[in-house]
């Protein structure tokens, strides 16, 4: 709740900060002209932009279960399905979380990731080829990472940072398009098809910076989650499973599941590391080496 409080209080004083910002330099009356209001364009925009972010935090489990496969655990068919749930149930207790549900997906890429709208009904699962790849200590160094991310409450956070550059992307892509556009009326007739491709390309530009905003504090989560697994199962656990992924097939989740992953995309040149929802693998188990953490 904390978290959601927080977002919507800087969500709300950034509107009215770009507000003020606005009407000093005048370009509400550009809105005006072109029959927005600055109010209802702002309401406008926090709709659409929280209402995807949120519907889609809302429909994360179910989506998680039906595109990955997953086989939520309910009563244990053997002794890895055991370890699965004993695992997760000793991490939950530890950090004072309720039993979220737990899962298996079959895929020959070792990868796992947590999902879910609520720190104590959420949803942890992990490929098949993880769960018989990674040794005990390793297993529970990877479900203590995955733990952490609940507990930090980072898919929820995830939700309402985009939620909020969203808003600012609709928002601010409006607001600069009417002012282009009435800028050019002199020599053209004022709004119609400029105006809109204007404003789509301003959300393509804006999106962008968007992503890499999102991107930055993706990675920023999987240091801290790395060192939740290393508190809960010892930081040799936590490196040992992280060099054994770096040994495996490099291949992220799909869709909006890559950033909840344990992994992400394949090592990648400078640029292209700005829009990686993780950190190369050598950077976390460097980060552990060195007892740091991001917070």
């Amino acid at each position: 709740m904390k978290r959601i409080i927080w977002f919507a209080a800087v969500n709300i004083a950034v509107l009215v900060v770009i507000t003020v910002i606005i009407e000093l330099f005048g370009l509400g009356r550009y809105l005006t002209g072109y029959g927005m209001s600055l109010e209802g364009l702002l309401v406008l925009s926090a709709l659409f932009g929280f209402g995807g972010a949120f519907l889609s935090l809302a429909l994360s489990k179910w989506l998680a279960i039906h595109s990955m496969g997953v086989r939520v655990i309910e009563r244990p068919q053997d002794a890895l399905e055991g370890r699965l749930l004993t695992i997760v149930s000793g991490h939950a207790r530890r950090l004072g979380l309720g039993m979220p549900q737990v899962g298996i997906f079959d895929s020959p890429v070792m990868n796992a990731f947590a999902t879910g709208a609520r720190r104590n009904h959420a949803l942890v699962a992990v490929s098949s080829a993880l769960a018989l790849a990674m040794d005990p200590q390793e297993l529970d160094a990877v479900l203590g990472h995955e733990m952490t991310h609940v507990a930090n409450g980072d898919m929820v956070t995830l939700g309402l940072l985009q939620g909020v550059l969203n808003t600012f992307v609709i928002f601010l892509a409006r607001v600069v398009g009417s002012a282009i556009d009435a800028a050019l009326g002199s020599r053209r007739e004022e709004g119609g098809l400029f105006y809109f491709l204007t404003v789509i390309v301003l959300e393509i530009l804006f999106g962008v910076l968007a992503t890499l905003i999102v991107m930055a504090f993706s990675r920023r989560r999987e240091f801290r989650a790395d060192a939740g697994g290393a508190a809960l199962a010892g930081t040799s656990s936590m490196i040992g499973a992280l060099r054994r992924l770096e040994r495996s097939v490099a291949e992220p989740l799909p869709g909006q599941l890559r950033a909840f992953g344990i992994r992400g995309e394949p090592q990648a040149g400078l640029w292209r590391r700005l829009f990686m929802s993780h950190p190369p693998i050598e950077d976390r188990i460097a980060a552990l080496q060195r007892g740091r953490t991001l917070g």
